[in-house]
């Protein structure tokens, strides 16, 4: 069955959790669901297997090559080419009031790692730009050009968690400044003498750093929990798969007290006022069998969050 799963995928995306993100949000076979993360439509298809016939699932991914490579043909699917940070405006667009389920899986696919033009990785050489969605939006290279040293110094301290963010940002400052930022190989000679790129761990921290800002990912996933949260139907489930601390803690937090933060808000008897509470106490994680097979997935954690039955 895994080896299935791995061959349709293959190229794209291999799914990450897959049984037990199903199993975690389908509440109802005829619910209205979204995959906020549609990517190469590996989670989609296995949600679809499991609807009846009254069932219907929204695609939602701002990459184009998402789009082009979708290729379900089915009366139950329906693609939207959109960020998932706007999924109440495109929902009110066809109609709809609330959701049974809403999925999204915050990894960078396997097809953005690997494609070599894309600019997601630092083992190819291409352009600076690193945005999800290439039809707009400013690139990598377009928002180091335009961020002071301090701002950059900020990204790469809080997005990346990186070792001596101020030099960083003072390297990579000067080499934009001279117009000497380019390429992904640019960035690389210029951060050498602080991040040597024998050590990829470091280097995916400084990667992961600009691409978050790039695409404004954490923005995105604040408004995708609150929009989402509204959009679902009292006892509607919402699964995140997150992949660092970053993605997970606001996401933990928002479904254990409504905020991102971790703020309370109580009643005049102190009860916890929440829109949502965790299905499960602990997140899920991947099997070693799953991780050996995908080692991409070693990461990831599975929480789920209920929307919470008015009284």
């Amino acid at each position: 069955m895994m080896s299935d799963q791995i061959n349709r995928a293959e190229g794209y995306h291999i799914p990450v959790l897959l049984h037990e993100t199903i199993e975690q949000l389908i509440s109802d076979p005829d619910g209205i669901y979204i995959d906020a993360t549609f990517g190469g439509g590996g989670h989609s298809r296995e949600i679809l297997k499991h609807l009846g016939e009254g069932g219907h699932l929204f695609g939602v991914d701002q990459d184009a090559d998402a789009e082009a490579n979708c290729d379900i043909e089915d009366d139950r699917f329906t693609f939207v080419r959109s960020n998932f940070r706007y999924i109440p405006h495109f929902m009110d667009f066809y109609g709809i009031d609330q959701v049974t389920g809403i999925l999204a899986d915050l990894g960078v696919s396997s097809h953005h790692l690997d494609d070599e033009e894309r600019g997601f990785s630092f083992r190819f050489d291409a352009p600076l730009d690193m945005r999800m969605n290439q039809s707009g939006g400013a690139t990598a290279r377009v928002l180091i050009a335009t961020v002071s040293e301090e701002e950059l110094t900020g990204i790469l301290r809080n997005y990346g968690e990186v070792r001596q963010p101020h030099k960083l940002a003072r390297l990579i400052k000067a080499s934009s400044d001279a117009g000497r930022l380019q390429t992904i190989q640019d960035l690389l000679d210029t951060i050498r003498p602080v991040q040597p790129e024998h050590d990829k761990r470091g280097l995916a921290k400084v990667f992961q750093a600009i691409r978050i800002a790039v695409n404004d990912e954490m923005g995105a996933l604040e408004d995708l929990l609150r929009g989402g949260c509204e959009l679902l139907a009292p006892g509607g489930r919402f699964c995140v798969i997150t992949y660092h601390s970053l993605e997970d803690r606001p996401t933990k937090n928002f479904f254990r007290t409504g905020h991102t933060d971790g703020s309370r808000e109580t009643d005049l008897y102190g009860r916890l006022i929440a829109p949502m509470e965790p299905f499960t106490r602990k997140p899920i994680t991947p099997s070693e069998q799953e991780i050996d097979i995908n080692p991409r997935a070693r990461s990831a954690k599975l929480r789920t969050g209920v929307k919470i039955s008015q009284s």
